[in-house]
């Protein structure tokens, strides 16, 4: 097996530690690249249930109530055809919230799936959460 010393004085950058790498036979290449991947493997677990936790709080925060209610309340108005000119014009931004709040939604979603290994559909069946919303408002 080739050995490496190394000291408290040698400095090496990626490109030095990348040619001594090189040197090495395909075997012990191979033990490197699995000691190498098992180190990260540790590292990406070890910060795991940090991610999914912050994960999961983006997936579950809602809407701030007050937006929330004035979007239900100037919806409800444009169905019933009651709505003012002046909510008319203030309903696209409540939209664009409701999209933005509703895209971050997904991309946490897609984000734990990759983590756990899952597609999104099982995800969101293990999660019990409903389908996203979709804007389908005429303005």
């Amino acid at each position: 097996m080739a050995t490496v010393r190394v000291t408290s004085e040698v400095s090496l950058n990626l490109d030095q530690l990348l040619s001594g790498v090189a040197q090495l036979d395909t075997d012990e290449l191979r033990n490197f690249v699995e000691r190498v991947s098992l180190m990260l493997a540790q590292r990406r677990a070890a910060s795991l249930p940090e991610l999914e936790a912050s994960l999961l709080q983006s997936i579950n925060q809602g809407l701030p109530e007050d937006i929330q209610q004035r979007y239900s309340e100037l919806q409800t108005k444009l169905q019933n055809e009651a709505i003012a000119p002046e909510e008319h014009q203030e309903l696209p931004q409540l939209i664009d919230v409701v999209e933005q709040a509703d895209a971050n939604r997904l991309k946490a979603l897609v984000e734990l799936a990759q983590l756990r290994g899952v597609t999104l559909p099982e995800l969101m069946e293990r999660l019990e959460l409903q389908p996203l919303s979709l804007i389908t408002t005429q303005i």
